[in-house]
């Protein structure tokens, strides 16, 4: 630990908001990735944009890199600090600074949580959109960091589509407002350079977020199928049939026993896979949907249709999906849950291959995940007490994105690249991709001091990488 650094800091916050104690130190050397990080340097706990400045420009005084840092839900990586570096956690950063109803638009600090704010904007029958299965952990700044999905993303989009501006600490100390409430904000849109740049670009302080409607009517039905298949071939028939539900989730028979298990949310335990699917809407057109959607499950195999009878029916199958992550805890200590994103026509053929891969490493997986545009979750249950068990999930890991990736998919759906998928970006983009990436980049952070190591690998600038070698993991 630097003392100058230290003294720079609290000059900047006040002295019980920079810590260096071992403690702290560890606890912000990690995120909720499996991937180990070094202790950081010093953590500050900002309350106000002049104050994450202050961390900026005394973290660039000293030659010390930064990491921002929300709850510190993110999965690959993002937050965990490479070097000795500044964290600037934003989660004391917790207001809503202003709501306006009628244009709907609402300013947040980044420490928001996701669910506190849709919470907040109830009595206005409005929400925000995006919401990842941590949404009760998880921040705004982190969604615009990764650029978070969630199970209505289907419907809705991702983060970047209900964000209108975002006011940044840039990696130099100065603020910018990126976008703007403008239709048709002036220039270059900064602001979807800015979201999902994983915290390579700056520090949001200050968030203006689009707020959704509450829909007049929902209906969320459950279908459960004897296979994969079966639930696979419906999702796809539902898509060419013209709907688009709000959301479209599926869960095989590991992880319906591990979620029954745990919620009692009344999944059929014998059942090969469960479809989710909420429609909403006007009355009638939800109506109809409903009917068309039970015809072409039945049609598929689905051997009962069942729609939630009231919003405290809905709410439980919702706790069962959105707590299928946490309930591995009661079949293995530790779990590694992966993101990537293959065509719909491809998941029965991929998601073949996942538990092939599993098997093969000696792991146990459950896959649960967004069917509707084949986002995929598989989540690997392990012992991280047992010798060698991690180099087998990360060699499993790999391989789950190289078959995705050979199946016309893509690197991640929300959770962002990080360090988990870094040095695996060769295999999506191309060298001159790459270089294009880190030219921008380089223009917001020329010295290389905004969340370094992160998104891009070595080389990325140089214009001369090639797919990477079979064994790559970082």
């Amino acid at each position: 630990m630097d003392p100058p650094l230290l003294t720079s800091l609290r000059a900047g916050l006040a002295p019980d908001r920079v810590r260096a104690e071992p403690l702290e130190q560890a606890l912000y050397g990690r995120d909720a990735s499996v991937i180990p990080g070094r202790p950081a340097a010093v953590v500050c706990f900002p309350l106000t944009t002049a104050e994450v400045q202050a961390c900026v420009r005394a973290a660039a005084a000293h030659g010390v890199p930064f990491v921002p840092r929300g709850s510190g839900t993110g999965l690959a990586g993002g937050a965990v600090p490479v070097r000795d570096s500044v964290v600037i956690v934003t989660t004391k950063m917790d207001r809503v600074l202003s709501v306006d109803p009628d244009d709907r638009v609402a300013w947040v600090q980044p420490g928001v949580l996701n669910l506190d704010l849709t919470r907040h904007l109830a009595r206005w029958g409005l929400h925000f959109a995006p919401d990842p299965s941590s949404q009760q952990a998880c921040s705004v700044g982190g969604n615009v960091a990764n650029n978070s999905g969630g199970p209505h993303c289907l419907a809705y989009g991702v983060t970047s589509a209900h964000v209108l501006a975002v006011e940044v600490v840039l990696p130099d100390g100065e603020v910018a407002v990126l976008g703007g409430l403008d239709p048709e904000p002036p220039g270059y849109d900064l602001r979807g350079a800015f979201v999902g740049s994983e915290g390579t670009l700056g520090i949001a302080t200050r968030i203006a977020v689009r707020l959704t409607p509450n829909p007049p009517a929902v209906a969320t039905l459950l279908l459960d199928f004897a296979t994969v298949d079966e639930g696979a071939a419906t999702v796809s028939a539902v898509i060419a049939a013209g709907i688009v539900p709000a959301a479209l989730e599926m869960m095989d028979s590991r992880c319906i026993q591990a979620v029954e298990a745990f919620v009692h949310a009344g999944y059929p335990l014998d059942a090969g896979a469960v479809l989710l699917v909420e429609l909403d809407g006007l009355p009638g057109g939800v109506a109809a949907a409903v009917e068309a959607v039970s015809e072409i499950g039945r049609r598929h195999g689905a051997r009962t249709v069942r729609v939630a009878a009231d919003d405290e029916e809905r709410a439980l199958l919702w706790k069962g999906r959105k707590n299928a992550f946490g309930a591995v805890a009661r079949i293995t200590p530790d779990y590694y849950l992966h993101d990537t994103v293959v065509p719909r026509t491809r998941l029965v053929d991929v998601l073949r291959q996942v538990y092939e891969i599993a098997q093969r490493h000696d792991l146990l997986v459950m896959n649960v995940f967004h069917a509707g545009d084949g986002n995929l979750h598989p989540l690997l249950g392990f012992d991280a007490r047992e010798p060698g068990v991690l180099a087998r999930v990360h060699a499993a890991a790999e391989e789950i994105v190289r078959a995705s990736i050979d199946a016309g998919g893509v690197l991640s759906g929300e959770h962002g690249i990080g360090l988990e998928k870094r040095d695996l970006m060769p295999l999506l983009f191309s060298a001159d991709d790459l270089d294009v990436q880190a030219r921008v980049r380089e223009a917001f952070d020329p010295d290389g001091v905004a969340n370094p190591e992160k998104v891009l690998p070595a080389g990325a600038r140089c214009a001369d990488l090639q797919r990477v070698p079979e064994g790559v993991w970082i």
